[in-house]
């Protein structure tokens, strides 16, 4: 049915970087090249199980309350999904961020208050705590959005392999933000970074493998 794949957490991080999704805001598509595969097989599992695990990025943002979040400290012995993104993009972030927050509804409600699911935008400049706050709560009210300086940002993303350009805006006045579509799962069993998905994850995968991350398992 679906085949286990592993890659070496340096080889991941070049390719992750490497391969940024382009989101345009305001313009209702997406340019550029999608985010690619990290491997040449066929894609038959939804996460990519990583024989390196990454260590949770040391990042000290604001969340939407506007007060100070320590990510390690904060989500430390906790099932753990980040995902970095903008509240402008048309496409791949809210349909990802959407996927995940119909997925978490599905569990149980013990379950539901154990995951923590991370928003860190990747367009600081417009994403206030304020409309980070707005956009999120209309998803899932228990998501963490977090803003803070650019550069910190970008650092804490590369980390964990994801690559992030500083948003651009173009001659017809939209913005392109370039950053990687990959939500990275963290074990609350080591805080290791140990499952990578794409932005072709859907609804029905992070359905069925939420209940194993949220005990540290393999899906």
């Amino acid at each position: 049915m679906r085949k286990k794949k592993t890659l070496a957490a340096a080889a991941l991080a070049v390719a992750a970087a490497l391969s940024l999704a382009a989101c345009s805001s305001d313009s209702g598509s997406s340019e550029g090249p999608p985010v690619t595969d990290v491997s040449a097989e066929a894609k038959t599992k939804a996460a990519t199980v990583l024989d390196t695990p990454f260590t949770k990025p040391d990042l000290v943002l604001t969340d939407t309350h506007g007060k100070k979040y320590d990510l390690i400290k904060q989500t430390k012995g906790k099932p753990v999904l980040i995902y970095f993104g903008y509240t402008h993009c048309p496409d791949i972030c809210p349909l990802t961020m959407g996927n995940l927050a119909v997925a978490k509804k599905a569990l149980p409600k013990a379950d539901q208050d154990k995951v923590q699911i991370v928003f860190v935008t990747t367009d600081p400049e417009r994403d206030t705590p304020a409309a980070l706050g707005t956009w999120l709560k209309s998803m899932d009210p228990s998501f963490v959005g977090l803003t803070g300086d650019f550069s910190t940002i970008q650092a804490g993303a590369r980390q964990i392999g994801i690559g992030i350009d500083p948003p651009k805006k173009e001659k017809d006045g939209t913005v392109t933000s370039m950053h990687g579509a990959q939500v990275i799962a963290f074990s609350p069993k080591t805080d290791k970074g140990y499952l990578l998905y794409g932005d072709d994850a859907s609804v029905d995968d992070y359905t069925k493998d939420l209940p194993k991350i949220i005990k540290g398992e393999n899906p």
